[in-house]
Formats: C-alpha cells, sequence, structure tokens
C-alpha cells in the first residue's frame, strides 16, 4: 500500500461545548502530520453553538437525544466531555437519577451501534468516587460490556502546564488491544505573568470596600497571584489560580486581589488560544471558559491515542486507516501496529 493517499481520521465532537476537544485533536494531528475531519458536533447550548460556528465554521447541531444514530457519520474516534453536574460538588450528586446523568447512555448508545475504533471522555475528578464509586464503576462495566478496552485516570491541568488547578477524570477506550501508555505530565507550569493581560478595564477591578477586606488577611505579593477566597471566608494566595467554574466562584478569584479575571485570561488559563474568537456576553464566556476542559490535558491524552493507533505521517504508508472493516481486519491491523512498534524499540536499542 506504499503510497496510496491516506484519508483524514474522523472524529465525532460530543457535548462539546466551545470546542476544548477539538483544538487538542486538531492540534495533535497537526504535529503527527496527519489529517483529522470533524464529521459531526454537538451541544444544546445556543451560545457554546454561536461560539463553536465563529471559530470553526459549523453550527454544532442540538439536544444529543434527538439526533438518530443511523444518521450520525462512521467515525474512528468519539469524543465527549459528557455533561459533569449530576457528579459534581455544584450539582445535586444524583447521578442517574439526575435527567442529565442519563446523557452518558447517549454516548454508549453511539458506541454500541456505529463501534469507533476509540473513545476519549472527560469529567470532573468527583466522578470517582460519587456514589462511592458506583457511578464510575457502573459506567466502565457498561464501556467494556460494549467491546472496549477501557481504563481511566484523573489528571491536574497543572502538570500539563497550565496555571490552574484542575483536576479532571478522562476516559479512553479502544476496541481492540494496543500498547496504550497513559502522559505522565511534568510540563513546567507557565507563569501566571504571561496568562494576564497587560490592560484591563475598570469594570473588572473590585470596589475598594472588598479590597481593604482582602488585605485584612492576605498581604500583597511581589509576583503575580491569584487570591482565593473559600466557603468559610479564607483568603489564600496562589501563582495560579483555582478550578474555574461557571457559577459564583468568578467572584472569588481575584487577581492580586484587586481584580477579577477577564474572558481572554480564564480561555488562557484552560488553553485555549488567543485566536479564539470571543463572541458571546461576559457571562456566557465565564460560563463557557468554566465548563470547559484544559487543552493541553486533552492532547497529552489524545498524542498517547496516537501513537498508540500509529497515526502518525511517518507510518501511514504501512496501511490505509480502516473505516468499515471487518473485526479481524482490524485486529490484523493492530497487531501490525504492535509488531512496528516493537521493531522500533529494537531498533533504537
Amino acid at each position: 500500500m506504499a503510497g496510496k493517499a491516506r484519508r483524514a481520521i474522523r472524529f465525532i465532537d460530543l457535548f462539546c461545548g466551545i470546542g476544548g476537544f477539538r483544538y487538542a485533536i486538531e492540534g495533535v494531528a497537526q504535529k503527527a502530520g496527519v489529517g483529522v475531519e470533524c464529521v459531526l458536533s454537538s451541544d444544546i447550548d445556543p451560545d457554546c453553538q454561536k461560539a463553536y460556528e465563529a471559530n470553526f465554521g459549523e453550527i454544532p447541531k442540538g439536544d444529543i437525544h434527538e439526533i438518530a444514530v443511523d444518521v450520525i457519520p462512521d467515525h474512528d474516534v468519539l469524543l465527549a466531555g459528557f455533561p459533569c453536574q449530576p457528579f459534581s460538588i455544584i450539582g445535586q450528586r444524583k447521578g442517574f437519577e439526575d435527567a442529565r446523568g442519563t446523557l452518558f447512555f447517549e454516548i454508549a448508545r453511539i458506541l454500541e451501534t456505529k463501534k469507533p475504533m476509540v473513545f476519549v471522555l472527560e469529567n470532573v475528578k468527583l466522578l470517582v468516587g460519587h456514589n462511592g464509586g458506583k457511578t464510575l464503576a457502573r459506567i466502565m462495566e457498561v464501556l467494556r460490556n460494549l467491546g472496549y478496552k477501557a481504563d481511566y485516570r484523573v489528571f491536574n491541568a497543572l502538570d500539563f502546564g497550565l496555571p490552574q488547578k484542575r483536576e479532571r477524570i478522562f476516559i479512553v477506550g479502544f476496541r481492540m488491544p494496543c500498547d496504550f501508555n497513559w502522559p505522565k505530565g511534568r510540563v513546567p507550569m507557565k507563569p501566571l505573568k504571561e496568562i494576564l493581560e497587560k490592560k484591563v478595564p475598570a469594570e473588572f477591578y473590585v470596589t475598594d470596600y472588598i479590597k481593604k477586606k482582602r488585605l485584612t488577611q492576605q498581604s500583597p505579593t511581589k509576583e503575580p497571584t491569584i487570591w482565593h477566597e473559600n466557603k468559610a471566608g479564607h483568603i489564600s494566595a496562589y501563582p495560579y489560580s483555582c478550578a474555574l467554574r461557571a457559577g459564583a466562584s468568578y467572584n472569588y478569584l481575584l487577581v492580586n486581589g484587586e481584580r477579577r479575571l477577564t474572558p481572554r485570561e480564564m480561555l488562557r488559563l484552560q488553553g485555549f488560544p488567543d485566536t479564539f474568537k470571543i463572541v458571546c456576553s461576559l457571562t456566557q464566556t465565564r460560563k463557557q471558559a468554566g465548563n470547559s476542559l484544559p487543552v493541553p490535558v486533552a492532547a497529552a491524552v489524545l498524542s498517547q491515542v496516537f501513537q498508540s493507533c500509529g497515526w502518525e505521517r511517518d507510518r501511514q504508508s504501512d496501511y490505509e486507516f480502516p473505516m468499515k472493516q471487518s473485526i479481524d481486519g482490524q485486529l490484523m491491523l493492530f497487531e501490525k501496529r504492535a509488531s512496528y512498534g516493537k521493531k522500533a524499540k529494537t531498533k533504537n536499542g
């Protein structure tokens, strides 16, 4: 098959928000020297749809419940940052009893029918311990019963270069055996001074009353810090941000104890490039940033997925990437990739 053109790797972007997963996979594909194509995006939030269209040139489809499986294009990778409200501390902790919790089963519905080779899911860290671990155990059971080799890890954005303490669970599954290794992190944290804007409108600065109240508990720092006020009213100053959220915590994260974060700063804290077009209101952009995933973490996970699947430019002539291929054919392909990896390790000593 040497010299045969290889088509783009197709993916779907479910509960896509403002496109964090899409930035991640497109960035990884660009570095790997291969093409990717989004064949379906979906999000029910009209403001997210507006932002996604402005940045990717397409309007995501709406309610996932209303998308019939037979109209979903065949794809190789399923990406989904499925709604976290049922599992997070800002929800009611009802899990699958919450109607939003059942959205996971929409993912399962698509996996069962379309059978993509790989999926990558993302959610809040608290999913791990929700309901004594039973919720996550149920999720993993469903995924494995669908024929996927699935595993999960919790990562902190601080370990992947972002100055934000944001812990998220990533769940990865493959239809066929492969040599997959989770990323290690260990990326030096970008200093806050590279995130913060130099000119900030007066509307983001707090009142003198709030500023003085903060100063009664925390002294000013030489280097830029973000001051965090917890529920008990205690103030702490860190060289990074605590986790961004979509709601009221926006008012409890103050740069140097003086002002709130701007929309661009919040997007930078999530790893979005400055080329991202902000087209929604401050309130909606703050919500979007707080609900998004940390792009560099997703990219690190997807980079390992690409390596495991052999989706790299220098290996694309070894095979033609399959679409509707038999299970036996896919298994032979994975075995060929595994063999390639062993030969490479032997060659490199």
